[in-house]
């Protein structure tokens, strides 16, 4: 067992307004190792439990907090990516080898909630966040179609977006269409914002869209952060308003970079792997959860993550 000295000096406050939402007496754990390329970890606070995906693998796992023990959740996951529960509690999936999203129910019977758009093949789904009135948004950006590794090497039928699945009807419809590759997703806490990471091959931003007064149409894209050559990939946010990213950047910047409301670098909690997402869970949802290449870590903080991610 490696003993951290508090505080952890992992760690890191770039600007004041970070300081009050972290411990002094609170380290960086790792609570899974031996994964491949975790992503889309999600909680389930009536089971106390945190599962995530797996992706090489073709599984999903799950970590029990009582007991700290880790078994599998399903497999094979289809390449499960992002994952989120809806407002009623079920289990909602980003499968990119079968290129579809899905739903789990209470009986553990799946529903496939979006596979096409206009009579085309989706890419396959990425993350997923569901939004108060209970509409679910989903980026879809052929990462598990690009070779055989996550998923199957395919050719798209379809640009890369993000969509919006109508709660009443189940209509789809494109949100946005004007990034290279959309992927992590989140809303302010008021939803009043969408925040959406672009990670192209090139220059990778994240952008924030007004959410308009239905609830359903985005305007005002713009960049919300470009921390080049360093990038984003999931993101969540907290009560306060603050941006907490999944980052990659090297040994340096590697693990979650956390942004004010203004778009500014606050602190980051290094890593000493890629962190590719992340989530807030716990009894008091003050426990960040972070997967990050083969490894899934955690972290108390004195923040809370808003519902629906």
């Amino acid at each position: 067992m490696t003993i951290v000295r508090y505080p952890d000096p992992r760690i890191e406050i770039r600007d004041p307004r970070f300081a009050p939402l972290v411990l002094g007496n609170a380290a960086v754990e790792t609570i899974s190792t031996g994964c491949r390329f975790t992503e889309g970890p999600v909680w389930f606070g009536d089971l106390r439990c945190l599962v995530w995906s797996d992706i090489p693998n073709d599984r999903m796992l799950k970590w029990e907090e009582e007991t700290g023990a880790v078994s599998t959740f399903r497999r094979p996951s289809h390449y499960a990516n992002g994952n989120t529960r809806d407002r009623q509690g079920r289990l909602i999936t980003c499968e990119m080898d079968a290129q579809r999203l899905t739903r789990t129910e209470y009986d553990g019977s799946t529903t496939v909630l979006a596979d096409s758009f206009e009579g085309r093949k989706l890419t396959g789904p990425n993350d997923v966040v569901v939004k108060s009135d209970g509409s679910i948004w989903f980026s879809d950006n052929g990462a598990g179609i690009r070779g055989n590794y996550l998923g199957h090497k395919a050719t798209p039928e379809l640009p890369y977006r993000v969509y919006r699945i109508d709660p009443r009807t189940g209509q789809i419809t494109v949100a946005v269409d004007d990034m290279e590759r959309p992927n992590g997703l989140c809303f302010s806490p008021d939803e009043s914002r969408l925040y959406v990471v672009d990670t192209p091959g090139g220059v990778r931003t994240t952008h924030v869209y007004d959410v308009g007064d239905d609830g359903m149409r985005l305007a005002n894209g713009q960049v919300f952060f470009d921390a080049s050559p360093g990038y984003a990939d999931g993101i969540r946010c907290d009560t306060e308003g603050n941006v907490w990213a999944g980052f990659s950047g090297g040994e340096d910047q590697d693990g979650v970079a956390v942004f004010a409301p203004d778009g500014s670098l606050i602190g980051r909690v290094l890593l000493p792997e890629r962190c590719a997402n992340l989530c807030f869970g716990g009894t008091k949802r003050n426990r960040l959860f972070m997967a990050a290449s083969q490894s899934v870590y955690s972290l108390y903080v004195e923040a809370q993550g808003v519902l629906g991610g």
